[in-house]
């Protein structure tokens, strides 16, 4: 097949669906080099944010009162 045969080309024509399904974003060179694969920067992000629920979850729910200070 010829590129003739394939008519005329639409600019554009499928952005608005791709970007509603993907989120390209660039990485700088030494983390690229670190998670080199979507796989590897999903399982990251995904490990930060259970750390950091878990972590805001130990420290909303604490019983603990604040010290009074202690007058000069």
């Amino acid at each position: 097949m010829k590129r003739e045969q394939l008519g005329s080309g639409v600019r554009g024509k499928y952005l608005k669906h791709f970007a509603q399904g993907s989120n390209v974003v660039i990485l700088n060179p030494e983390i690229q080099k670190a998670f080199p694969t979507s796989e590897a920067v999903n399982k990251a992000l995904a490990s930060m944010l259970a750390f950091a629920q878990e972590t805001r979850g130990l420290t909303a729910h604490s019983t603990r009162t604040p010290r009074k200070r202690a007058t000069a």
